[in-house]
C-alpha cells in the first residue's frame, strides 16, 4: 500500500504525562505478541496510552500505524467496514469485504492496527481480529477495551491507575498530571497546595480522567475545596472538554458507559459489591451477595465477568477482589436507587458477625490449636478491618445495637491483640447512645468490659476501672470474667493499688484453671508476676513469669507469649541481669513483629512496650544505636495511637539513654517530662529512679540548675523533650529562667529513712527489727512501702539510694 500515508494518528491535544515504564513495556510486548489488548475501567487512560505506544512503534511498521475508532460504531457489521475505510480498501464485486482486506494486508510489510474502544462490539472485534492475524503474518493489533477479546493470540495488559504519591512528594504520576492540567486551566498552584493535591489524587485512585476533570475545576475551586467535596464526585467532576466524546466529558458518563454494557445480573452484583469497604474474597461475596435474583453458584461467573470488564480488580497472589473508590461510589448510588441498601448492608453486618465469632474462637478461645491455625484466623479477621468499621457504622445508623455489640466483642482487629484498642471506645459509645431496649444485661456487661479495655489504652484509668468493676458484676461467661480480672490487675497496678491487683490476679487464675483456659491462665500468672515484682519479691515474680510463659506457649498465641517474655525481661532487669533482660525483650519484639505481619498498627500496645523496655536496657548496656532505634520506633507507635503511657515510657528510656551518653541535662528534662505526663493520666511515677537521677544531677550540675531543668522538663512538650535526646541536642539554660516547682528531696518518713539506712549495712529484717525495737513484720511492711514510694524492686537498690540520700536533719 505505497499510496497510503504512514499513519492516521491524531495530534495529541495536550502533553502526555507519566507512564514511561508502561510505554516501554508495551512496545517490547508488541514485538513478541500479535495482539495486545489494553484493558481497564473507563477513564483509566487506555486510548491515550495506546496512541503513545502506537506512535513509538510506528518506525517498525513500514506499512503504517492505523487508528480505527469504534466508539461511534453501533452495529457489529460496521466494524469491518470501518477498518476497510481507514485503510482505503473498497468492496470488490461480490467478494466479502473481509477477504478483500486480508488480500491487501497479506502481501504487505509490518503493519500495526489500533482498534480503539472495542467493548460494546467485543464479539465482532474478536472475530475480525482473529481472522486478520490468522491470515496476515506481518500484521499486529493493539486494541483497547474494557474487557479482553478472548482470542488465542491475545496478550491482555491491564492498565493500572497512575502512581499515587508516597508521603507528600510531587513526583508521582498522578500529582504531575493534576498539576499539568491545572496549569493548562490557568491555575498555577504553589507548594502550599501540594498536601491537598496529594489528598485529591489518593481519593480519585489515580484515575486520569477524574484527575483531569478535577484539575479543570481549579479555575473555580482550590484543591482543598475540591478534595473536601470529592464524596460528591459525580456532580463535581462535570467539566470535560467540549470536543471530547460524550462518555468522557463527565466522570459519571465514563462509568455509566461501562455499567450500561453489563448484563442485568452483573449490574445487580456490582451494586451489591459496593457494601464492601475493603478487599473481599469469593466466600464473603457469596454469603453477602447471593440473594435473588442471584443464586450462589452464579457468583463465580458474574464476578469473573466484572473482572473481565475492568469494573472489579483482582489480586491473584492474595485471592482478593476490590473496587476502585470511584466505581464503589457509583455502585453504591445504584444500590440506593434499587432500594436494596438496607437489606444488603444488614446482611453484610450479620455475615461479618458470624465470621468474626468463628475467627475469635479459633484465634483465642479454642484449646489445642497449632499457631498457624490461630495466625490464619487473625489474618482473616484483620483483613476485614475496613469492613468491620463499615458494618459498625451501619449498626449505629440502623439502630441494630445487639448485632453491633456482638461484632465489637469478637473483633480482635479492634482489641489489644492485633489492633488499636482505643478505636473500640468510639464504636461502643456510639452504639450505647442508641435505643438499648433490645440489649440484654449480659451484652451491656460485655460492652462495659470492652469499654474498660479501650479506656485503659487511652490512659483514662479511673473510667476504665469503673467500667471494669461494673462489667465484672454482670458477666457470666468464665472466659470474659477472666479477661476482666486480668484487666483490673494491670489497671490497679498502674494506679499503685497492688493489694487489690493481687486479689484479681488470683481470682482470674483460679477461674481459668478450673475451666482449663490456657489463655487466661497465662494472663493470670503474668499478673501475679507483675504484682510480685512491684512488691520486690523477685523469686516469686520469676517463678510466676516462667509459669506464664509456659502456659502461653501451651496456648500458642504469639501475643500472650510476648507478654510473658516481656514480664520476664522486667524481672531480669530488676535483678540487674541486663543481658538476660535484653534477650527476653528481643524475643518479645520478634514474636510481636511476626504477629503484625507487616500491618503497622497490629499489636501496637505490647510492641511499643517491649521496644521501649528493650531500648532502655540497650542504653544501660552501652548499645546506644540500638537503644535509639528501638526508643524511636516505640515513640512513633505510641504517638500514632495516642498512647500517652507509651510516650511516658519512652521518655523514661530516653532519660536513661541521655545519662548514659553523658547528657545529664537531657536526662533530667526527659525524666521530668515523663513524670508530668504520668501524673496527668493518674499513674504512679517511679520516684526512686527520679531521686537517684536528681541526686547525681545535683552533685554535678548544682541544686539551682537541677531544679531549673526539672521545672523546664515538666512544662515541656513530650515530643520536644524526646527530640532533644533522639537528635543529641544539648539544651541550653535560658537566662533568668524562673523556678516554678522545687525538686522534692525525699518522699520517705523518718522511720522509713532509718530502715533504709540500716539496709546499707546489709542487715536482715530480724536484725533491723532488733536495732529499732520493732517486729520483723513491721520492718517488712516499711521496706514494701519504701519500694512502693521509690519505684524499686530490691533491697540493694534501696541501700544504694540511702547511701546517696542521708536522712534530713530534724
Amino acid at each position: 500500500m505505497p499510496d497510503l500515508p504512514r499513519h492516521n494518528l491524531p495530534v495529541e491535544p495536550n502533553r502526555f504525562v507519566g507512564r514511561e515504564r508502561d510505554i516501554d513495556e508495551l512496545c517490547r510486548l508488541l514485538g513478541r505478541a500479535r495482539v495486545v489488548t489494553l484493558c481497564g475501567v473507563g477513564g483509566i487512560g487506555k486510548t491515550r496510552l495506546a496512541l503513545q505506544v502506537a506512535a513509538k512503534g510506528g518506525p517498525r511498521c513500514p506499512e503504517g500505524v492505523w487508528l480505527v475508532e469504534l466508539a461511534r460504531i453501533t452495529r457489529p457489521e460496521l466494524v469491518i467496514e470501518e477498518i476497510a475505510r481507514v485503510l482505503g480498501v473498497r468492496q470488490e464485486g461480490g467478494r466479502p469485504l473481509l477477504d478483500t482486506l486480508v488480500a491487501r494486508l497479506r502481501g504487505g510489510g509490518p503493519c500495526l492496527l489500533l482498534l480503539d474502544n472495542c467493548e460494546h462490539l467485543v464479539d465482532e472485534c474478536a472475530d475480525v481480529a482473529a481472522a486478520l492475524v490468522a491470515s496476515c503474518r506481518q500484521l499486529a493489533i493493539l486494541a483497547t477495551s474494557r474487557e479482553p477479546l478472548r482470542i488465542a493470540s491475545e496478550l491482555v495488559w491491564r492498565v493500572p491507575p497512575l502512581d499515587l504519591p508516597e508521603g507528600g512528594g510531587s513526583d508521582a504520576e498522578s500529582v504531575r498530571l493534576f498539576l499539568e492540567r491545572a496549569t493548562a486551566a490557568g491555575t498555577r498552584l504553589g507548594q502550599e497546595s501540594l498536601p491537598d493535591v496529594v489528598r485529591l489524587c489518593r481519593a480519585l485512585d489515580g484515575l486520569p480522567l477524574a484527575l483531569e476533570l478535577a484539575a479543570a475545576r481549579t479555575s473555580l475551586l482550590s484543591p482543598a475545596q475540591i478534595a473536601d467535596r470529592i464524596d460528591d464526585r459525580f456532580s463535581l467532576l462535570t467539566t470535560g472538554e467540549r470536543t471530547a466524546p460524550a462518555r468522557q466529558r463527565t466522570l459519571l458518563a465514563a462509568v455509566q458507559w461501562s455499567h450500561d454494557l453489563l448484563s442485568a445480573k452483573e449490574q445487580v452484583l456490582l451494586r451489591r459489591l459496593s457494601v464492601f469497604a475493603g478487599p473481599f474474597d469469593l466466600g464473603l461475596t457469596e454469603r453477602v451477595c447471593a440473594v435473588p435474583p442471584i443464586a450462589e453458584p452464579e457468583i463465580v461467573d458474574l464476578l469473573g465477568g466484572l473482572i473481565h470488564k475492568s469494573l472489579v480488580l483482582y489480586d491473584e497472589g492474595r485471592g482478593h477482589y476490590w473496587l476502585l473508590e470511584t466505581i464503589r461510589r457509583f455502585a453504591a448510588e445504584r444500590l440506593v436507587e434499587a432500594a436494596e441498601r438496607e437489606a444488603v448492608r444488614e446482611r453484610h453486618l450479620s455475615v461479618l458477625c458470624e465470621l468474626q465469632e468463628r475467627h475469635f474462637a479459633v484465634e483465642v478461645a479454642e484449646a489445642g490449636l497449632p499457631w498457624p491455625h490461630r495466625l490464619a484466623a487473625l489474618i482473616r479477621s484483620r483483613s476485614l478491618l475496613d469492613d468491620l468499621r463499615a458494618a459498625l457504622d451501619w449498626a449505629v445508623e440502623s439502630g441494630n445495637v445487639p448485632l453491633g455489640l456482638r461484632l465489637c466483642f469478637n473483633s480482635t482487629g479492634l482489641l489489644p491483640v492485633s489492633g488499636n484498642p482505643m478505636e473500640i471506645v468510639g464504636c461502643l459509645e456510639r452504639l450505647l447512645s442508641r435505643d438499648l431496649t433490645r440489649v440484654s444485661e449480659e451484652q451491656l456487661a460485655q460492652a462495659g468490659g470492652c469499654l474498660a479495655y479501650g479506656l485503659e489504652a487511652r490512659d483514662e484509668l479511673s473510667r476504665s476501672l469503673d467500667h471494669a468493676f461494673q462489667s465484672l458484676v454482670g458477666l457470666r461467661d468464665p472466659f470474659q470474667r477472666c479477661v476482666m480480672h486480668s484487666l483490673l490487675t494491670m489497671a490497679l497496678l498502674r494506679t499503685g493499688r497492688a493489694d487489690e491487683a493481687l486479689g484479681h490476679a488470683e481470682q482470674g487464675l483460679a477461674l481459668a484453671t478450673a475451666t482449663g483456659d490456657a489463655w487466661n491462665q497465662a494472663a493470670g500468672l503474668a499478673g501475679l508476676s507483675a504484682v510480685a515484682l512491684t512488691r520486690g519479691r523477685l523469686r516469686e515474680a520469676q517463678r510466676h513469669g516462667e509459669q506464664a510463659l509456659a502456659r502461653a506457649r501451651e496456648h500458642g498465641h504469639r501475643w500472650m507469649m510476648a507478654r510473658g517474655a516481656t514480664q520476664l525481661g522486667a524481672v531480669a532487669e530488676a535483678r540487674g541481669d541486663l543481658v538476660t533482660a535484653w534477650d527476653h525483650y528481643e524475643t518479645a519484639i520478634a514474636w510481636l513483629r511476626e504477629l503484625a505481619g507487616g500491618v503497622e498498627l497490629c499489636g501496637t500496645v505490647e510492641l511499643a512496650r517491649s521496644l521501649a523496655r528493650g531500648g532502655r536496657v540497650a542504653a544501660m548496656l552501652g548499645e546506644f544505636a540500638a537503644a535509639r532505634e528501638r526508643l524511636a520506633a516505640s515513640l512513633e507507635l505510641s504517638r500514632r495511637t495516642g498512647q500517652r503511657q507509651g510516650v511516658a515510657r519512652c521518655l523514661v528510656g530516653l532519660s536513661v539513654l541521655a545519662e548514659a551518653e553523658g547528657d545529664l541535662d537531657g536526662a533530667v528534662l526527659a525524666a521530668a517530662a515523663a513524670a508530668a505526663l504520668r501524673e496527668s493520666i493518674g499513674q504512679r511515677c517511679a520516684t526512686g529512679r527520679i531521686e537517684v537521677l536528681l541526686g547525681r544531677a545535683r552533685a554535678k550540675l548544682g541544686e539551682g540548675r537541677t531544679t531549673s531543668l526539672w521545672s523546664r522538663g515538666r512544662s515541656m512538650c513530650p515530643d520536644e523533650a524526646a527530640r532533644l535526646v533522639l537528635e543529641g541536642v544539648r539544651p541550653a539554660a535560658p537566662a533568668g529562667a524562673a523556678v516554678t516547682e522545687p525538686v522534692r528531696r525525699s518522699l520517705l518518713t523518718a522511720r522509713e529513712h532509718e530502715v533504709a539506712a540500716l539496709l546499707t549495712r546489709g542487715l536482715s529484717n530480724r536484725a533491723i527489727a532488733g536495732e529499732l525495737v520493732i517486729s520483723p513484720a513491721t520492718v517488712a511492711r516499711h521496706i514494701a512501702n519504701i519500694m512502693e514510694k521509690l519505684g524499686y524492686t530490691s533491697r540493694a537498690q534501696i541501700a544504694v539510694w540511702a547511701a546517696e540520700h542521708p536522712a534530713p536533719s530534724a
